[in-house]
């Protein structure tokens, strides 16, 4: 078969096999073959090389999918609330109203305010990790690898504990918005207005009793000048952050935790050096990276790696394919943590560059060492379950069997 046309075949199943989204990577490779930047249709460009992907990132005329965009090309897009909401949020504005959000969202990720996160986060790990303790089966995703990170990113948003149990489900469902694939959001709908519902409740809360959050700040900020903050952005961006700020969290802590299972050396040498955290967790970013896809778009007839598109094409940025491009990363199908140069793209990068990789980093080199330190043996005690998605990629369950030191 044609290579391009094998691709695109590729390509569909990943869009309506769950079984080939349980298992992506050959898929990707069956795109590699066409090359690393593949187009599949007249307005459709898919780039799997990790140049490409990384210089598509950093490239100011692929743009996401903003208010403007959908309206030429989806008219009935505002009759769904999930769309509304990440419409001004920013995972899908554009310059300048992006410059603006990122540079009152980025002030609470600060390298000096994350240096006073890190013994916080040891807490609320070790806090999890004693109610895993005691032996029997154990659920993983839900004991340890959602309540970490939902519990760190309500700290940071001044969420109420009482209020935080039922973030996970709501989130799952708001998520499906993200996929290429869906075709039905009911369910992200509902969620979404849940989610607004509640953050206005949270809203009126800090104003009446603002504390040293974000939220609180956010508030601050929008009752003193709404033009730099209106009230759907400042709604819209609490719930992107939350939901961001432990979904991808959780895949990364799963897909990793997965991976060492599946490798008992790397396990093992990862036990006797904790210290070596930092490089176990790029590679697992790589490895399986916790975001899979994203996409862009172009106003004006434009090149990209080499192919003249036409206005309004789409271009797919296959980051699990680019983490995996051989030409960047030796024997990439291998767990290797002492890589020279690691650079997975899982947070993307270039103006989008996800505001909170830092955290996530740092809450999986806390909790990574911490695990293995106290459980001896970690072994698995049902075949995990995956989440039927391709965009952000995890496990809905994990069962373990668990031996304390």
């Amino acid at each position: 078969m044609d290579a391009v046309l094998d691709a695109a075949a590729a390509l569909q199943e990943l869009a309506t096999s769950p079984v080939a989204r349980d298992d992506p990577y050959p898929h990707y490779e069956r795109v590699r073959a066409a090359g690393p930047a593949v187009q599949v249709s007249d307005g459709l460009l898919v780039l799997i090389g990790h140049a490409e992907v990384d210089q598509a990132l950093r490239d100011n005329r692929l743009l996401v999918a903003d208010v403007a965009y959908m309206d030429r090309l989806w008219p009935d897009w505002v009759e769904h609330a999930s769309m509304r909401s990440l419409s001004r949020s920013l995972l899908e504005t554009n310059p300048p109203d992006h410059d603006r959000l990122r540079r009152l969202v980025s002030g609470v990720f600060t390298p000096r305010r994350l240096g006073h996160m890190r013994e916080a986060i040891a807490s609320i790990a070790g806090r999890l990790i004693d109610t895993m303790a005691g032996g029997g089966t154990v659920d993983f995703m839900a004991s340890f690898a959602y309540p970490l990170p939902v519990t760190v990113i309500c700290e940071l948003l001044g969420v109420p504990e009482a209020d935080r149990a039922w973030f996970r489900p709501i989130a799952h469902d708001l998520t499906a918005s993200l996929e290429p694939n869906v075709v039905d959001l009911t369910d992200a709908d509902r969620a979404s207005d849940e989610l607004i519902a509640y953050f206005g409740e949270l809203v009126a809360a800090k104003r009446a009793a603002p504390g040293e959050d974000l939220t609180s700040a956010l508030v601050a900020t929008h009752d003193g000048d709404p033009g730099v903050l209106s009230h759907e952005e400042l709604l819209s961006n609490l719930t992107l952050l939350l939901v961001a700020g432990f979904e991808t969290t959780a895949n990364l802590l799963g897909n990793g935790l997965r991976t060492l299972l599946e490798r008992p050396t790397a396990m093992t040498a990862l036990r006797s050096a904790p210290q070596q955290v930092g490089a176990h967790v790029e590679e697992m970013l790589r490895y399986d990276s916790p975001v899979q896809l994203t996409s862009r778009r172009m106003l004006v007839p434009t090149v990209v790696a080499g192919h003249g598109m036409p206005a309004d094409s789409e271009v797919f940025l296959m980051v699990g394919g680019a983490n995996r491009d051989p030409r960047r990363f030796h024997n990439p199908g291998e767990y290797d943590p002492f890589r020279a140069d690691n650079a997975p793209l899982s947070f993307g990068a270039g103006a989008h560059y996800c505001v909170g990789n830092a955290l996530a980093r740092m809450e999986a080199q806390v909790a990574f060492p911490m695990l293995l330190d106290r459980f001896a043996g970690i072994e698995p005690a049902e075949p995990p379950v995956r989440k039927d998605r391709l965009t952000l990629r995890g496990y809905a369950e994990m069962k373990l069997s668990l031996t304390e030191r």
